[in-house]
């Protein structure tokens, strides 16, 4: 583990830490988001057969998950290619790539767009949530999915030899299955071994990121090594988020660009806006936790990209934080929440 101390672990490589740059720590650039499908409402058929049009772009922002080929980001490498090409000119320089098993990871092409666009790329090691877990995989002990964990990072992912440099992004429901349980052991036994960093995507509850918190504790996990991914649809409440961030984990709202009217997979969740993540997070940096904020998109389908009329990943860089600046937060702050605190979490 000496060689991977203090480094970050792209796919091309071990990176000095200080070469990551300004960093988004959660989006995906090549999976598929099929098994989340949702029928479109009652006469809208026609419209979900055929969105990708100027007079329907409303409405696939607003039903993004009730057309199939939105669902498919991995068909879209030439658009992402370009894209990162844009987002390192707009001043990024990495990128943690959150797809493993569960949501088609692709190492390969994650190499590929890595060497073609000079932007570093960071890839997922585990298991993504339980409705995507095989049944071999429900059938696992915990100690078999900690060495699939471990041996992607140290070995390679998906039988070749490009290495993860996270775990995640680890998914729960809510509850928590069995299974899911399993495999946040493992993270936290993968993680003890390892010290690398663990991104989880809790599920649609605001008790959920407590009670991850807890597991991966209780079997040894770094919770200072851990983020906590899309609380800008997870805890609403600004006492109980204070709580929650005593705890002492990443803190992470990165569904910049999302603005929904109604949120598909938790009806009862008022989406915020973009305005409305930008005051939390200028609330959070008031109470003193400038040091444990990340951000970022969570790009995963078609719509999104700028190719659709989407905001793409340089959306953060081009407009959020222009917005952080004049919100109180001074660019020190902004540096800490887009290079220093993403630095900090490698292994």
């Amino acid at each position: 583990m000496s060689e991977l101390s203090g480094k970050a672990q792209s796919v091309l490589g071990l990176l000095d830490p200080d070469q990551l740059g300004r960093t988004l720590t959660h989006e995906h650039l090549s999976m598929s988001f099929e098994f989340n499908y949702f029928p479109p409402p009652q006469g809208d058929e026609a419209v979900a057969e055929n969105p990708f049009q100027m007079q329907h772009m409303h409405w696939l922002r607003q039903n993004p998950y009730t057309c199939m080929e939105n669902l498919r980001l991995n068909e879209e490498i030439s658009a992402v290619r370009e894209e990162l090409l844009a987002y390192r000119k707009a001043g990024g320089g990495t990128i943690v790539e959150n797809s493993n098993t569960g949501l088609d990871r692709d190492v390969k092409t994650l190499k590929q767009l890595a060497k073609e666009t000079g932007v570093h790329i960071i890839a997922g090691a585990g298991f993504y949530e339980g409705s995507t877990h095989s049944e071999a995989t429900k059938k696992m002990s915990v100690e078999k999915l900690t060495d699939i964990i471990v041996s992607e990072v140290l070995h390679g992912a998906d039988g070749t030899d490009i290495c993860c440099g996270v775990i995640g992004e680890i998914a729960s429901g809510w509850p928590i299955t069995e299974s899911e349980k399993k495999v946040l052991k493992a993270t936290a036994h993968a993680q003890a071994q390892l010290g690398c960093p663990v991104i989880i995507h809790p599920g649609r509850s605001p008790a959920a990121p407590f009670e991850i918190v807890r597991i991966l504790q209780e079997a040894g996990g770094d919770i200072s090594k851990t983020v906590m991914s899309h609380l800008d649809r997870t805890i609403f409440d600004e006492g109980e988020l204070l709580e929650f961030a005593k705890l002492g984990s990443y803190l992470e709202y990165d569904l910049f660009g999302t603005e929904l009217l109604n949120y598909t997979f938790n009806p009862e969740v008022d989406m915020p806006s973009d305005s409305q993540r930008v005051k939390i997070l200028a609330f959070l940096v008031k109470e003193g936790y400038e040091d444990n904020i990340v951000i970022s998109h969570d790009i995963h389908t078609k719509h999104r990209l700028t190719k659709y009329g989407g905001h793409g990943y340089s959306h953060i860089l081009k407009n959020i934080v222009p917005k952080l600046l004049t919100r109180g937060l001074s660019q020190h702050q902004v540096d800490k929440i887009l290079i220093d605190n993403p630095k900090s979490i490698v292994l």
